[in-house]
C-alpha cells in the first residue's frame, strides 16, 4: 500500500512537473524512501511503493549505487544500465542531487532514466543487417554470378539452356527479394520492440481475412483452413497490421510443411489471466497436422535463420525468419509465443496476447500453460 504520508510532503508544483516527463522520474528522500513516481517510473520500473526504500523495488546495483553516492554527497551521478522487465530496454541514468528545500520540502535526490533503447538497437540491428545479409546473399549471388558468365559463354547460342538458366536466376533473385523483406521487417519490428502499442484489434475479422486470403494456396495442396473464433471475444492490445503478419505466418508455415489434404484449424478462446500481465488475455492457435518437429529444435524455432531441414524450406520460399518475426511481434505486444508438436501428428502454434485494456468483457477461463515457451 502507498504511505500517503509520504505523498503529502511532495509539493504538488513537482508532483505534477514530473508526472508529465516522458521519461522514468522519481523522487527520494534523503534516507533512499521514494516520495514521487511519474507514470512512466510506475510503468517501466514498477515503482509502486512510495514511502519504501527504493531498494524494495528498485534491485538494480548501478541505480542503487547511484542514489547512495548523491545522497553521501556527490552533486549527481550518471552510468549507462539496462532494465530487464518487461522486456530489456537501455537508460542513461541521472542521479542528483536538490538543494533548494525550501521549495521542495522534504525531497533530496531526483533519479531520472533517458531511454536509450532505439538507439542502442539501431546500431545492433545495422551490425546485424550487414552480418546476415553477406552470410545469406553469397549463395545466391554466388549462382546467379555462375549463371551470368555460362549465359555469356557456353550458353549463348543455346535456347534451352537459356531458358532453364533465365528461369532458376528468376527465382535465386525472388529469394534474395524475400530475404531482404524479411531482414528489414525484422530489424524494425527489433527497434521497437519496447514500446508497446496501445491501441486494440478484434482477432475475429482477421483471423477470418487471413484465412480467406491463404484459402487458394491451401486448396491446391487439398487443404482447407478452419476458423473458431467465438463471438463477443475482447479485443486484444496491438497493431493491426503487425499481428496481421503474425497469423499470417502461422498459417502459411501451416500449409506448407502439413501433409496435403489435412485441416489447418485456427482456434481463439479468452484466457482469464497472463503471467505476464496479471491481467486477461486471449489465447490463438493455428493446428496443423503433419510431420511435427523433433523436440530438440523447438528451443530454437525463433531464432533468425535456424531450420529444421534447410533444403525444404529453401525449396518452399523460407528464408528462416518467419518465426523470428513471430516472436519480437510478440513480445512487442506483452504476449507469449508456444509451440507443442508430435512427431508424426502435427504441431500447434500458439500465441497469447493481453486483452485490450478498453475491452469491457471479462473472461472466465484458466490461464494458458504451453508445453515449450520462447
Amino acid at each position: 500500500m502507498a504511505d500517503e504520508s509520504a505523498n503529502a510532503k511532495v509539493p504538488p508544483a513537482a508532483a505534477a512537473l514530473i508526472e508529465g516527463f516522458p521519461d522514468p522520474v522519481v523522487l527520494i528522500q534523503g534516507n533512499r524512501r521514494v516520495l514521487a513516481a511519474n507514470r512512466a517510473a510506475r510503468d517501466i520500473m514498477q515503482i509502486n511503493m512510495i514511502g519504501r526504500d527504493l531498494a524494495q523495488t528498485v534491485r538494480h546495483p548501478a541505480v542503487l549505487e547511484a542514489v547512495d553516492a548523491v545522497l553521501a554527497g556527490s552533486p549527481h551521478h550518471t552510468a549507462d544500465v539496462s532494465l530487464a522487465a518487461p522486456v530489456p530496454r537501455d537508460f542513461t541514468l541521472v542521479v542528483s542531487r536538490l538543494d533548494s528545500r525550501e521549495s521542495l520540502g522534504d525531497i533530496a535526490v531526483m533519479l531520472a532514466l533517458h531511454d536509450i533503447t532505439a538507439a542502442i538497437r539501431a546500431e545492433q540491428m545495422r551490425a546485424d543487417f550487414v552480418a546476415n545479409v553477406s552470410h545469406e546473399l553469397r549463395s545466391p549471388l554466388a549462382a546467379l554470378v555462375g549463371l551470368i558468365e555460362t549465359l555469356r559463354s557456353t550458353a549463348r547460342d543455346d535456347p534451352e539452356a537459356r531458358d532453364r538458366f533465365l528461369e532458376i536466376m528468376h527465382g535465386e533473385s525472388l529469394r534474395m527479394s524475400r530475404l531482404i523483406d524479411d531482414l528489414l521487417s525484422l530489424s524494425r519490428v527489433e527497434i521497437n520492440e519496447h514500446i508497446q502499442p496501445r491501441g486494440g484489434v478484434e482477432l475475429k475479422g482477421l483471423l477470418v481475412n487471413i484465412a480467406e486470403l491463404l484459402a487458394v494456396r491451401a486448396e491446391a495442396r487439398g487443404m482447407t483452413i478452419e476458423t473458431d473464433v467465438p463471438d463477443g471475444l475482447s479485443p486484444v492490445a496491438g497493431e493491426r497490421d503487425e499481428l496481421f503478419q503474425v497469423f499470417q505466418n502461422l498459417i502459411d508455415n501451416a500449409i506448407k510443411y502439413a501433409a496435403q489434404g489435412t485441416v489447418i484449424r485456427v482456434l481463439a478462446r479468452p484466457v482469464e489471466r497472463m503471467s505476464e500481465t496479471g491481467g486477461p488475455g486471449v489465447s490463438v492457435a493455428v493446428m496443423d497436422r503433419g510431420e511435427g518437429i523433433a523436440p530438440d529444435h523447438l528451443p530454437r524455432l525463433t531464432e533468425r535463420f535456424y531450420r529444421v531441414d534447410k533444403g525444404r524450406s529453401r525449396s518452399l520460399g523460407g528464408t528462416g525468419l518467419g518465426l523470428a518475426i513471430v516472436k519480437h511481434i510478440v513480445n512487442r505486444h506483452r504476449g507469449r509465443v508456444s509451440i507443442d508438436s508430435r512427431l508424426g501428428e502435427g504441431s500447434t502454434f500458439s500465441v497469447l496476447l493481453p486483452q485490450s485494456p478498453q475491452a469491457s468483457a471479462k473472461s472466465a477461463v484458466p490461464e494458458a500453460k504451453p508445453r515449450h515457451e520462447t
